[in-house]
């Protein structure tokens, strides 16, 4: 009989941990009984993000860092059993604007911390992919074995982070598992993707919510539900090496995510297209619908929270903090 996996007293380094999914990971982590250093990216005046409410907690060692450091990076991975790797950049519209940024962090950063994880011998280094990496769907439900297509630098860039991580389990067996959230949101999202971009304008009063595209769909995640995922994937062996879907299984377009939103929000508004918004026409990703087969039967993965209640959640969390959104402006 197989033991329990506890994170009981575990020392585990998380990158990008003051960020929207990071926060929460470590929120978990840390009810969970985790011990947790978080890497947040240094900043002169300070600030650390939704890391904010942990400060001087002494369950948290905060680092200030750059994963495009490989010497910040080595000492922050010493002595930790697990490593979840986060710190990206993430924004695809700011990827048109400066791909050559979106290489250094994105893949070179992924490669400093896929050796640190190889020098300090860690048990298990859990990296951070995206769904944008399919493009748009060949084939759905979309499963790990659809062909990768890099429809945005930014994609472009996530494909050879994963191909970093997972070169270092081939060329020297670091224990190393690639999970790919399928459009992660909840609480702590920031405005540059496009539910609390619809939420933030709604609960400003905005009478027409402005978007790019409305026929592309995609499969929303609640946030809790990508965060155990992340757990789930760093005490499953079998998903060593692999690549692993963390998507519901469930496809949305965003016209009709807008109404929904609007009416989780119990405001009145109506939609119209933004061309500012507008993905140049090649990069556009169309479909995306996951296949968890993966998580669920390699490891009991099963997202728990329903898109309506998740809505609500979101909605709420955004209603209380529009202090930290510009909703008249376009955020990339």
């Amino acid at each position: 009989m197989n033991t329990p996996f506890s994170w009981h007293d575990r020392t585990v380094l998380v990158t990008g941990a003051e960020g929207f999914i990071g926060s929460t990971l470590v929120d978990l982590l840390l009810a969970e009984g985790a011990k947790v250093r978080a890497l947040v990216h240094y900043k002169p005046y300070a600030e650390k993000g939704h890391l904010a409410h942990l400060l001087g907690d002494p369950r948290v060692e905060m680092i200030a860092g750059d994963v495009r450091d490989p010497g910040r990076v080595m000492d922050a991975v010493a002595g930790c059993d697990t490593v979840f790797h986060l710190a990206a950049l993430i924004g695809i519209p700011y990827s048109y604007d400066s791909p050559g940024a979106y290489v250094q962090t994105n893949v070179v950063g992924t490669e400093n911390v896929a050796e640190a994880c190889r020098r300090h011998s860690v048990r298990r280094l859990v990296h951070t992919s995206t769904s944008e990496v399919y493009g748009t769907a060949l084939t759905a439900p979309i499963s790990e074995s659809h062909p990768l297509q890099p429809q945005s630098p930014y994609s472009a860039s996530k494909i050879g982070a994963d191909m970093m991580a997972l070169s270092h389990w081939h060329a020297f067996e670091l224990p190393v598992t690639v999970v790919r959230p399928f459009n992660t949101y909840g609480p702590r999202q920031s405005a540059r993707a496009v539910i609390p971009a619809i939420l933030a304008q709604l609960h400003a009063g905005a009478r027409e919510i402005k978007l790019g595209s409305l026929t592309p769909t995609r499969d929303f995640t609640y946030v809790t539900d990508t965060a155990r995922g992340f757990m789930a994937m760093a005490a499953c062996d079998r998903a060593l090496g692999h690549a692993v879907n963390l998507g519901v299984g469930r496809e949305i377009s965003i016209g009709d995510l807008a109404e929904a939103l609007i009416a989780a929000s119990g405001r009145e508004a109506s939609v119209v297209v933004d061309p500012a918004r507008l993905r140049p026409s090649g990069s556009e990703v169309e479909r995306l619908l996951s296949d968890n087969s993966r998580a669920r039967e390699w490891a009991g993965w099963v997202p728990e929270v329903s898109l309506a209640e998740g809505l609500k959640r979101t909605s709420a969390w955004v209603a209380e903090n529009l202090e930290l959104f510009a909703p008249g402006r376009y955020q990339v």
